[in-house]
């Protein structure tokens, strides 16, 4: 099915083009008319399911858990202050202790910024929900959806060229990590999948 076609059935009997909600609602109806019975492909491809949060969360982890149940901040191998599931940003440093609801609370504000971030640059792009979550969970880890080739290549429907360049992004402060070489492979079978 080529959801361009509809796309542009329903901008031209509108008379205009699209909001980001108006496009979200359209591929959510869509997705329903593909796939009744697929729960997950409901709300369409435009949320991260549960795959998706699961392979974050894998690859992030819920370091530094102190014996009094707290989480402390730690620098991740590119040096950056990090605390629970790779929340980085203002306010996290060598000194910040957290609980494991904080974490949790942290993890699910920051997946919904960053899915919001992969939608706004898809721009109604047809996209799976294992692309979808795969390239959440890129952004998640390296914050370059709206700059990366592989994203050039995803809106472009050059699948196999965005798959090649998963593994491009397996480096932090210069070098090759094996876990950044891990995640990007099982981002890729996610985003295959």
């Amino acid at each position: 099915m080529q959801r361009k076609m509809i796309f542009d059935a329903v901008r031209k009997l509108l008379g205009r083009g699209f909001s980001n909600c108006e496009v979200a609602a359209l591929d959510a109806a869509i997705n329903t008319a593909m796939r009744p019975d697929d729960p997950e492909m409901a709300n369409g491809p435009l949320q991260v399911s549960a795959r998706g949060l699961d392979l974050i969360k894998q690859f992030e982890g819920c370091a530094k858990l102190g014996k009094d149940g707290t989480i402390a901040a730690y620098r991740c191998p590119g040096g950056v202050w990090t605390i629970g599931w790779g929340a980085t940003g203002d306010g996290i440093g060598p000194d910040t202790v957290w609980n494991q609801d904080d974490c949790d609370a942290r993890l699910e504000k920051d997946v919904a910024r960053h899915a919001a971030d992969v939608c706004r640059v898809l721009d109604g792009t047809p996209t799976t929900q294992g692309q979808f979550d795969a390239l959440v969970s890129f952004h998640f880890n390296t914050g370059a959806i709206g700059r990366a080739t592989l994203t050039r290549r995803h809106k472009a429907g050059d699948h196999a060229g965005a798959v090649k360049e998963f593994a491009r992004w397996n480096k932090a402060g210069g070098r090759v990590l094996a876990g950044l070489t891990r995640r990007r492979a099982a981002e890729v079978r996610l985003y295959c999948s």
